[in-house]
């Protein structure tokens, strides 16, 4: 499931992996907030948090993900994302160049400071 983390300045977006991640969580949780930013014509901070609470995406919840990063390439002022999964760095690593914004990899022990680097 997709959490959204508590405790952030209303500029930034930031969620939580928790075990299984499926389309639906991106659907309801992820998706809805994304779009309500955009609307109201901000850019957009994101931090995205797998740690050692994440399991698993299933592959419509990877595609859910591709998907709304694509469709709003220009939108993105910065990215953090937190892990120590080695095929999502490599993921991160690969589509980072696309997005127009700053896209930065965390390992899980760095949350704080993927927290402070988004912000400011």
């Amino acid at each position: 499931m997709i959490e959204i983390m508590p405790g952030m300045p209303a500029n930034v977006l930031a969620f939580k992996g928790v075990g299984k991640i499926s389309q639906e969580d991106y659907e309801k949780v992820l998706i809805p907030v994304v779009e309500k930013k955009l609307a109201a014509g901000e850019k957009l901070r994101l931090l995205y948090h797998l740690g050692e609470d994440y399991s698993e995406f299933e592959a419509g919840a990877m595609w859910a993900d591709a998907k709304v990063g694509f469709e709003h390439l220009t939108s993105w002022e910065k990215i953090a994302v937190v892990t120590d999964v080695e095929w999502i760095k490599a993921m991160v690593g690969l589509f980072a160049f696309a997005m127009h914004g700053k896209v930065r990899l965390f390992a899980d022990a760095e949350l704080e400071q993927a927290k402070e680097w988004i912000q400011a």
